[in-house]
């Protein structure tokens, strides 16, 4: 009886935190009342809002914007796949963003990248299983001179090694990250 009265308990808090999400939706989408309908614009404003507030798109949203806006799931999945300023799943504690852009591919970004898909288990545009690193690449950081370069949570990191990274990572691994 008590592991059923327990997952009760958790079932009521997990359609609780469900029911308060998709009250925010609904206060954002509000604000957009009918303009979402003229513009592609500010269907992808809408979404942008959505991912400050949650730090990424949740899934309920995108289904609860299409039925709102009355706007094709479809069309809202290909905004939110199209930029990259859109994310569908949540960001690790750590945002790791590797240059892959002419310069850096060059300089070695390839072996950053395999690197890091080794040591932390996870493809590019996905999130550790313990939720502490996402990688992501990224076609050009705009600091061609100094690649290979990789970006940790805003901080930029010139000519990488996966020596050096790996370095880098142990820190941030320890959260000695400053």
């Amino acid at each position: 009886m008590r592991k059923s009265k327990k997952s009760d308990k958790t079932k009521n808090v997990d359609q609780a935190k469900q029911t308060e999400r998709l009250n925010k939706i609904d206060q954002i989408i509000d604000q957009y009342e009918n303009k979402y309908k003229d513009s592609h614009k500010v269907l992808i404003e809408l979404l942008q809002e959505i991912l400050e507030e949650f730090d990424y798109v949740p899934e309920e949203a995108l289904v609860r914007v299409s039925e709102k806006c009355q706007v094709p799931l479809s069309r809202l999945y290909s905004l939110a796949t199209f930029y990259n300023s859109l994310r569908l799943e949540p960001v690790g504690k750590h945002h790791v963003c590797v240059c892959v852009g002419t310069t850096c591919h060059v300089n070695g970004a390839t072996e950053i990248v395999e690197n890091l898909e080794r040591k932390l288990k996870v493809e590019p545009g996905h999130t550790t299983e313990d939720g502490n690193f996402t990688l992501e690449t990224v076609n050009c950081l705009g600091v061609c001179a100094r690649g290979p370069l990789v970006e940790i949570d805003g901080k930029y990191f010139s000519n990488m090694s996966p020596i050096k990274l790996n370095k880098i990572l142990e820190k941030y691994e320890n959260g000695k990250s400053n």
